[in-house]
C-alpha cells in the first residue's frame, strides 16, 4: 500500500485500516477526567466481544481446521508481531499447565525472536524471509496448523511465514482486525475481527489485542476440549506443578466423583498425580496400572474409557467454571 502523501492521501487510507482510524468521540482524550478515561475505556472494550461474536462461523472453521490436524499428529502455530505475537506465545504457555500437553503442541513464534517478548526489536516485522525463516527452523510439517495475527492484516512477517504454510500444505489462518485485508485473504480460513477506532489512535495494543486474545483462548481451548482434555468442564488433564494445582486436582477428583477428599488424594497419589487416572480408578474396580492402561487404549478420552469399564460419572452433571 503507497504511503500518503497529502492529508486527502492520508484520509483515504485510514478509510481503509479501520484499526488507524481516528475516533470522533475521543478527540479531547487528554482534557477528559480519570473517570471519564475509565468510563470511556470501558465502553471501548465493550465493542470487542460484539466483533468476536460476528466472526463465529470463520472462527469454528479455524478450529474445525486445527483439530483436524492435531488429530493428525500436528502442532497449532502462532506468527505475529509485537502485541499480536506476545497474544499467540502467552496463548500457547498457558497449554501445557492447563492441558498437560508438551510445549511443542502449541507454539508462538515473534517478529524478532525471544527478545522481542519483552523489548521491541525495531523494524522485524517487515522482514517477510525472516517469517520463512522462522517456520523453516520449527520443521513445518502438512500436519501443521499455522495461524497469522496482525492487526492491520498486513504485517509482512506474517505474511511471509502464511504463504510458506500453504506451500508446505499446512492448514492456515489469517487473523486480523480490518475487513478486506491480505492476511484475511492468505489463509485458509480468514477471520476479520473488525473492532474500529481505538481509544488511542492506531494503539492496537487495545481493543484489535483483546480481540486476538479472545480469538485465540477459543481456538486453543475449544480445540483441547475436542480433543477430550475436559471432562464435563473439569481440567482432568491439568498439570499440578505447585501447591494451588495440587489442591485443584484434589478437588476435581471429588468434584467429579462425590468421593472425599481423602479418596481423592489416595487416588491421585496411585496415579501420579494424573486427574483422569484418578477418577477412573475412583469411578471403577480398576488398579492405578488398569486405569492408565485402558486410557491409553482410547487415546486419553476419560469418557471412553469410563463406558468401556462400565461406569459413570458424576461430572455429566456437574458444571464448575
Amino acid at each position: 500500500m503507497a504511503e500518503p502523501h497529502t492529508i486527502d492521501d492520508l484520509r483515504a487510507t485510514l478509510g481503509t485500516l479501520s484499526t488507524e482510524a481516528v475516533s470522533d468521540r475521543y478527540g479531547d482524550l487528554d482534557l477528559m477526567t480519570v473517570e471519564q478515561l475509565v468510563e470511556g475505556m470501558n465502553a471501548h472494550n465493550a465493542e470487542v466481544p460484539v466483533a468476536v461474536a460476528r466472526q463465529t462461523p470463520e472462527i469454528t472453521a479455524a478450529i474445525d481446521g486445527v483439530v483436524d490436524g492435531m488429530r493428525r499428529g500436528g502442532r497449532l502455530i502462532y506468527v505475529g508481531a509485537g502485541t499480536a505475537g506476545r497474544m499467540g506465545i502467552l496463548d500457547a504457555s498457558e497449554i501445557p499447565p492447563t492441558f498437560g500437553e508438551s510445549p511443542e503442541l502449541v507454539v508462538g513464534v515473534i517478529a524478532g525472536g525471544p527478545e522481542a517478548i519483552q523489548t521491541a526489536v525495531e523494524n522485524a516485522e517487515d522482514d517477510a524471509e525472516a517469517g520463512v525463516a522462522a517456520l523453516t527452523e520449527l520443521g513445518l510439517r502438512a500436519e501443521d496448523s499455522v495461524v497469522g495475527i496482525s492487526a492491520s492484516g498486513r504485517t509482512p512477517y506474517v505474511l511471509g511465514a502464511l504463504a510458506y504454510a500453504r506451500e508446505v500444505g499446512a492448514f492456515t489462518v489469517g487473523l486480523s482486525c480490518n475487513g478486506g485485508s491480505p492476511l484475511g485473504a492468505a489463509g485458509d480460513v480468514g477471520i476479520e475481527v473488525v473492532v474500529g477506532p481505538e481509544i488511542i489512535t492506531g494503539s492496537t495494543r487495545l481493543k484489535a489485542g483483546s480481540a486476538q486474545k479472545l480469538v485465540l483462548n477459543m481456538i486453543s481451548t475449544i480445540a483441547m476440549v475436542r480433543l477430550g482434555k475436559v471432562h464435563g468442564n473439569l481440567m482432568v488433564d491439568m498439570r499440578a506443578t505447585n501447591d494451588k494445582l495440587r489442591a485443584r486436582s484434589e478437588r476435581t477428583v471429588m468434584l467429579a466423583t462425590g468421593v472425599d477428599a481423602e479418596t481423592a488424594a489416595r487416588a491421585l497419589e496411585a496415579t501420579g498425580g494424573w486427574i483422569k487416572a484418578a477418577i477412573l480408578m475412583t469411578e471403577t474396580t480398576l488398579d492405578a496400572g488398569e486405569a492408565v492402561r485402558l486410557l491409553t487404549e482410547h487415546g486419553g478420552r476419560l469418557r471412553d474409557a469410563l463406558a468401556a469399564a462400565g461406569a459413570g460419572t458424576r461430572a455429566e452433571s456437574t458444571h464448575v467454571g
